[in-house]
């Protein structure tokens, strides 16, 4: 009996190879790398948001049992600090100055957790105890922590050199289009709310090795990343002004990054400094706490925002007026993250006109950064929880008003008022679809019997579109081996998406071999000389294109050598199971014949690279019910709908479950993550026991089907997935808590996260 060889290609629901290793224990992450005579490190932290310090005598430290390196900054000023490229043109044509991020802190911390000195010992507990040694003056000064006040007169400066906190000022649209419609305007509607800020918290802390070899002045730096690319060119050129011949970087296993393990922190300049001082490896591993003071986070956003709306709910202009919080310096891609999501301000909706303020601030808080989505989070929250206000405002239905104000089918390709061109969009379909499965006609009966239990019921929808897997390319390199298998390189880094199997897919649909056969390989500057990492949805979009064209390539070259081989035509022979075939006959050679048989190493080589000159946006209808006690204000999700456009499905199992993550974490921003810090500047926030994550039993059974529309700028019609979740997910859940507090109380607003105690006082306040 002959069994069909199972197809791997693309839209197969493939289980993740990869997983078999991660949850037997086999996955290697930088924390279970063990270099030959490693030292480890502990990075001495401020305790106090402001404030002037000298340090006092570092005998002490330096003279501690197992100590063998203490650095300040003075020991370091040979060493460039961190700087930001991203900041954006302001409305006078000029870029605003940035604060960058000194590697330890000169004379100044401006954060609790701000770098003031470095120890290495031959264990991090002799590190610790040395670092309690060193005396530190600080001398306090007040803080401001608060995004919607850090603009005040009287508030206290970060940069007093600045004369304000104001560290960027932006505009995006056309300022008088925008007021003209609104003096025509049947309707305005505003809101103002605060987008709180969130901590990534991915399971793996980071961690850093630094190995140096004097014979050749040649760094090793091994850290968990999203590329490694990007961490060289900046790591040499910026901060240690060497070569990047002389540095090479390695990322193992990642768990989890979500935007903050994109950027280069101070600890890997400085293991890299200590070990090439030492000629020793250097390992830093940091705690979760050292987590939530010091990764870069994401959103915290204050917001006001009006809709004008002629007679009919037609949108005719919108008016958006945002703080960003960009903490006390400028991170890696920090200005840019305000600007990029107000590009996608007016969303799925055909709205002529915008006109958006964005003042950006810092503040004494940890530095501000991208967060998945990075932007677009907070431009679909903002819109969908104004349209909602525009629903109870004009009397409209929900689903009516995003009908009358969608961009319709034949108006694409569609230029928005930012200059994004969305190519396709059927988003009156995946609403339509949506709405059907939610059952969203017989809510009315599933509240009723909800009352009749003391319970009250809501439905909430978002119909959101994202920019993702933006211009640009990641090129793809095939090798087929002397054993018969195929590897992969490619300058993305997987951080538990699953490129393991996804990459292997699109490769095995070229060459028809096993996924079993196909390994992937990234994270290694030494292996590939340019990669673009992963961020932005661009993974699959722009890599998973390059390496089917890279799989293409190599099987010509593997049809070429057969046919030679075999005294055929190229034409004439197929690929199947790892071996090359005559069609019609038995006669056959295995790929690792082939392997031998090549005459250069070209021959066993495939290259791809897929260049795309624009975003795709992938879009989708998101609907949560929810169903609250107003005796304790507790939230349960009682039901979860998504209908998603992501062009096209590579794997069904892996977007799934890409979808599910964002979902997590959409509903954990929507109601029980935030990121409190008190007046002076500390953070309240800063273990598992104060930060609310969302758990396991906060999520109901989630429905997931696709509608797609092939996008028509990227060459296989994909669109970008990891980030959508996210995006949906915020302003759908919220909406619904909303809904259900408007048809009870009345009450049209509750401040994310909606804990149980904020809807509580909410209830007592509109019965009072």
């Amino acid at each position: 009996m002959t069994v069909a060889t199972p197809k791997f290609g693309m839209g197969a629901s493939v289980l993740r190879k990869e997983d078999k290793s991660f949850i037997t224990g086999q996955g290697r992450y930088t924390d279970d790398i063990v270099a030959a005579g490693q030292l480890r490190g502990y990075v001495l932290r401020s305790p106090i948001a402001n404030a002037r310090f000298t340090i006092g005598s570092l005998d002490e430290a330096r003279a501690a049992p197992g100590v063998h390196l203490v650095l300040t900054a003075k020991d370091i000023e040979h060493l460039g600090d961190l700087k930001s490229g991203a900041m954006q043109k302001q409305p006078d044509g000029s870029r605003a100055p940035t604060k960058d991020i000194p590697i330890l802190c000169r004379d100044h911390v401006r954060y609790v957790g701000d770098a003031v000195a470095f120890i290495v010992a031959e264990t991090r507990a002799q590190a610790q105890d040395a670092a309690e040694l060193i005396e530190v003056d600080y001398e306090d000064e007040e803080p401001v922590v608060d995004t919607a006040t850090a603009l005040d007169e009287d508030a206290p400066l970060v940069w007093p050199d600045l004369g304000s906190n104001r560290a960027l000022l932006y505009h995006v649209g056309d300022e008088d289009k925008a007021a003209q419609a609104f003096e025509k305007a049947a309707h305005e509607v505003s809101i103002s709310f605060r987008n709180n800020r969130l901590v990534s918290n991915y399971l793996e802390t980071r961690a850093a090795i630094a190995e140096y070899n004097p014979e050749n002045e040649h760094l090793t730096l091994t850290a968990g990343s999203q590329g490694v690319h990007s961490m060289q060119n900046i790591l040499a050129s910026q901060v240690f002004n060497i070569g990047k011949d002389k540095l090479r970087v390695i990322t193992p296993d990642v768990g989890g990054g979500f935007g903050p393990k994109t950027f280069v922190y101070r600890e890997y300049a400085l293991v890299m400094e200590a070990a090439r001082r030492l000629s020793r490896p250097v390992k830093w591993t940091g705690d979760r706490t050292e987590h939530f003071l010091t990764d870069a986070q994401g959103r915290d956003n204050v917001v006001n925002a009006t809709m004008a709306l002629d007679e009919n709910g037609r949108f005719l202009a919108l008016k958006v007026d945002l703080t960003a919080n960009l903490g006390a310096y400028i991170s890696q891609y920090g200005p840019f993250i305000p600007f990029v999501g107000v590009s996608m301000s007016t969303g799925v909706y055909d709205i002529p006109a915008l006109d958006v303020k964005i003042n950006g601030v810092y503040t004494n808080t940890c530095p501000v950064d991208a967060y998945r989505g990075a932007g677009r989070p907070e431009a679909a929250f903002l819109l969908e929880k104004l349209v909602d206000e525009c629903v109870r405002k004009l009397g409209l239905g929900r689903d009516e008003i995003r009908r009358r104000n969608f961009i319709r089918p034949e108006q694409f390709p569609y230029t928005t008022p930012t200059g994004r061109t969305y190519d396709v969009g059927e988003f009156e379909g995946h609403m339509n679809q949506c709405m059907e499965r939610a059952d969203w006609a017989g809510f009315d009966k599933r509240a009723e019997e909800a009352k009749a239990r003391g319970r009250i019921r809501g439905i909430g929808m978002a119909t959101y579109i994202e920019a993702c897997a933006f211009a640009g390319s990641e090129p793809a390199h095939v090798t087929l081996n002397g054993d018969g298998s195929v590897t992969l390189a490619i300058g993305t880094q997987s951080n538990g998406q699953g490129h393991a199997t996804a990459y292997a897919q699109f490769v095995a649909e070229k060459l028809n071999l096993p996924i079993e056969r196909i390994h992937v390989h990234q994270g290694d500057t030494d292996r590939l000389d340019k990669g673009g990492g992963t961020g932005g949805s661009r993974s699959i979009p722009l890599g998973g294109v390059s390496a089917s064209r890279a799989g293409e390539d190599l099987a010509e070259k593997i049809r070429k050598i057969a046919a030679d081989e075999l005294e055929a035509a190229a034409a004439d022979i197929e690929l199947e199971d790892g071996k090359a075939r005559i069609v019609g006959t038995d006669r056959e050679l295995d790929f690792a014949s082939i392997a031998k048989a090549a005459k250069a190493p070209d021959d066993l080589q495939g290259f791809g690279e897929f260049v795309q000159d624009e975003a795709t946006y992938p879009n989708g209808t998101h609907i949560c019910e929810v169903e609250i006690d107003p005796a304790t204000g507790e939230t349960l999700l009682v039901g979860y709908w998504i209908v998603d456009d992501f062009g096209a499905t590579v794997n069904p199992v892996l977007l799934a479950g890409q979808v599910h993550g964002g979902v997590a974490q959409g509903a954990g921003q929507a109601l029980t993550e935030d990121t409190v810090y008190s007046e002076d500047g500390q953070l309240i926030t800063a273990t598992f026991m104060d930060y609310g994550m969302p758990r396991a039993d906060l999520l109901p059974d989630i429905h997931f089907e696709t509608r797609n529309v092939p996008s028509k700028t990227n060459a296989m019609g994909i669109k970008g997935a990891g980030e959508a979740g996210t995006i949906g997910a915020t302003p759908a859940v919220l909406n619904a808590v909303v809904d259900a507090l408007w048809r009870e109380y009345g009450i049209s607003h509750v401040e994310m996260p909606a804990t149980p105690s904020r809807i509580w006082q909410a209830i007592q306040e509109a019965g009072a």
